[in-house]
């Protein structure tokens, strides 16, 4: 180590620090311009629904609906259009005939899909254990890609298990249905041409003028039809059988006996209300 008193030595002590703020400056330098670099990367990626269509036509996407999608007969959808009344989206569910709060961790449990995909199921004349891979879709909502808004349509009970609301989907393709306007559209003519109904709810007046006034027919699905009259049937239709009639006719009786019978919470007038709007007589 140098002597205090050599030439220069007191001006390389006060460097030291100098080189090492140096460094730390040189180095928070780098770490910002990499930070704005990758910020910079992130905010020029496209939308992924533009950069799907750079490599897929949305006709494509279509023939894939087209070719594996299970709709529910018309002539079932006469039978009983709403099958689980007493259930919407986010209805709290009650066990032991209607008479105590079912708990989830302590919480009062709510309704996701489960009865929406039950009356879907057995619309189909399937049982919930032999369709893996498949996805219960409503046709008519509130559009929301991000999943943000309350979806008013389905927390309605008139449209959350109605059997002409839904559609059952391979599950990846869901996806599509959840986040592609036009896919959305399409779905939503050829269910209205296929029931000869529409969902009116009010929140769905622009929903309804979209395909009023559509005019796109370049990826619409030939076998589909495009209004009442047509006399097409989309190639999935499930033919009414013995056994969705006979699942139709026992859920009705069992809500004319829940009507007597079940426990203080089964929620009645809201019930009859739902059955009273399709004309169900009870």
């Amino acid at each position: 180590m140098g002597s205090l008193f050599e030439p220069g030595y007191w001006m390389s002590i006060a460097a030291g620090p100098l080189r090492i703020l140096t460094a730390k400056n040189l180095l928070l330098d780098n770490l910002n311009k990499n930070v704005v670099e990758d910020n910079l990367a992130r905010a020029t990626l496209p939308d992924g629904l533009d950069a799907l269509r750079v490599e897929m036509e949305l006709g494509d996407v279509m023939r894939l609906i087209e070719r594996t999608a299970r709709w529910v007969d018309p002539a079932t959808f006469r039978l009983l259009p709403l099958w689980y009344p007493e259930y919407a989206r986010k209805c709290l569910f009650y066990k032991e005939n209607w008479t105590a709060p079912q708990l989830n961790k302590g919480e009062h449990k709510q309704e996701g899909n489960t009865y929406a995909n039950r009356a879907l199921t057995h619309a189909l004349g399937l049982r919930s254990d032999n369709r893996p891979n498949w996805s219960c879709c409503h046709i008519w909502g509130v559009d929301d890609a991000l999943f943000q808004e309350t979806n008013v349509v389905v927390q309605d009970r008139r449209f959350f298990s109605c059997v002409g609301n839904m559609v059952l989907l391979p599950t990846p393709l869901k996806a599509f249905t959840d986040t592609v306007p036009e896919v959305k559209a399409m779905i939503r003519i050829c269910a209205r041409a296929l029931y000869g109904w529409h969902c009116d709810h009010e929140s769905l007046v622009e929903t309804v003028a979209v395909i009023d006034r559509w005019d796109d027919w370049g990826a619409y699905p030939v076998s589909w039809p495009r209004g009442l009259g047509d006399g097409k049937l989309p190639p999935g239709v499930v033919p009414l059988n013995n056994d969705i009639r006979n699942d139709a006719v026992r859920r009705l009786a069992r809500i004319r006996q829940d009507l007597e019978d079940a426990g203080p919470h089964y929620p009645r007038d809201q019930v009859r209300e739902a059955l009273a709007y399709w004309k169900v007589a009870i």
